[in-house]
């Protein structure tokens, strides 16, 4: 009955918005209701066929999986220039259900804060999103909890998609950065205190300053950001955020990430992006409620974005390297040699990627193997 009234909604929700678009004077997919107040619709899908050596059910043949990896439905609007809302939906377990719901409230460009189910800041690549990234398969490192819930299947004691119940406060001065948000976090039998989520990512643009929306991040521009050197350092605690009922700790964490691009002559450009993530989880505990990371992790990435068309896109090949190494167990590694082909920046591109190794998202090393994915992307 749940699943049935979840899709009855969400074929209501697109038939009202659909029915509006048809019947209202608008630019792409914009409503405009006068000259502050509008209304927009947006939609993202990720798409991939893997191949994973020695992944078959027979355990020597090759796996071949085609995966929906990401669909969304993105609504946003304003009533006036100060107060507006973001609401987005992704496929979660199996069904559709809310990513993000905000109400945001921006007077100026050095303070606004933003309340709802949102982002905590962490990252970089947590706050690109997998739509945003440099790299198809950016998540290769320990994630924070927000995020790793979804990798260790607790449906949402921590969040889910990097997403949780909070406020962030965000902000620019000149070419500094903020986000400070205070969010529910672990909800589970280990915190007994209902103790919250401390969240910040504090960046610093050396060059161009980064344009993107609130708080998030991009890892490329394809060479129409400007010259772009830009270092930041995020960091995540919780009291009682970890272990069991009987035995609770903290988790404390830490981040350092960085990004260059330089656009180069005829349209090419030049993209390295690299971070440090350091984990920390107090307590004895043998089998927590919810898992999380303790140790050390790293990765970098280059990027070249090959000068001129070839038919309607351009090419960017590039490379990564991933290092994992837990308090506790073995340490992984992951390389990744792959080619975006860019139609329409992050809108429109197709990629290739091959990997060998066993770091994952976890942190915790899994099965050294060799694979293919050829992925597509839209947005509108």
């Amino acid at each position: 009955m749940k699943t049935i009234k979840h899709r009855m909604a969400h074929k209501l929700l697109l038939a009202s918005v659909l029915t509006a678009l048809s019947g209202t004077s608008y630019a792409g997919a914009k409503i405009k209701i006068d000259d502050d107040s509008w209304i927009s619709l947006g939609v993202g899908i990720r798409t991939s066929l893997s191949m994973v050596n020695d992944a078959a059910p027979n355990g020597t043949s090759r796996s071949n999986d085609f995966t929906l990896e990401s669909s969304r439905l993105y609504i946003s609007g304003q009533a006036n220039k100060e107060v507006k809302f973001y609401f987005g939906t992704e496929k979660m377990w199996g069904e559709y259900g809310v990513l993000d719901a905000i109400v945001q409230y921006e007077p100026s460009a050095g303070f606004n804060v933003w309340m709802g189910h949102l982002l905590t800041p962490a990252d970089r690549i947590e706050m690109n999103g997998p739509f945003y990234g440099l790299t198809w398969g950016q998540y290769t490192v320990p994630l924070f909890p927000s995020d790793n819930d979804i990798s260790n299947g607790a449906n949402g004691q921590a969040g889910t998609y990097g997403r949780d119940d909070g406020v962030t406060l965000w902000g620019s001065a000149d070419k500094f950065q903020y986000a400070f948000g205070v969010f529910d976090g672990y909800s589970g039998d280990a915190n007994q205190t209902d103790a919250p989520l401390f969240a910040t990512r504090l960046a610093y643009n050396f060059l161009s300053k980064e344009d993107n929306p609130g708080y998030y991040t991009s890892s490329t521009y394809f060479g129409k950001g400007g010259d772009i050197f830009t270092l930041a350092v995020s960091a995540q605690r919780q009291s009682n955020g970890y272990g069991t009922v009987t035995q609770s700790g903290s988790f404390s964490g830490y981040a350092i990430d960085g990004l260059f691009e330089k656009p180069l002559a005829g349209g090419s450009a030049i993209t390295i992006e690299g971070e440090y993530k350091k984990f920390d989880v107090s307590t004895d505990a043998a089998t927590p409620d919810f898992g999380m990371f303790d140790g050390k992790a790293y990765f970098a990435s280059a990027a070249y974005l090959m000068a001129g068309h070839v038919g309607s896109g351009m090419f960017q090949p590039y490379v990564r390297y991933t290092k994992n190494q837990p308090s506790v167990g073995d340490s992984s590694n992951l390389k990744e040699l792959g080619i975006n082909y860019v139609i329409s920046g992050q809108n429109m591109k197709l990629n290739l990627n091959l990997t060998s190794g066993d770091a994952n998202a976890s942190g915790a090393a899994g099965t050294d193997t060799k694979s293919a994915l050829f992925g597509m992307q839209f947005q509108l």
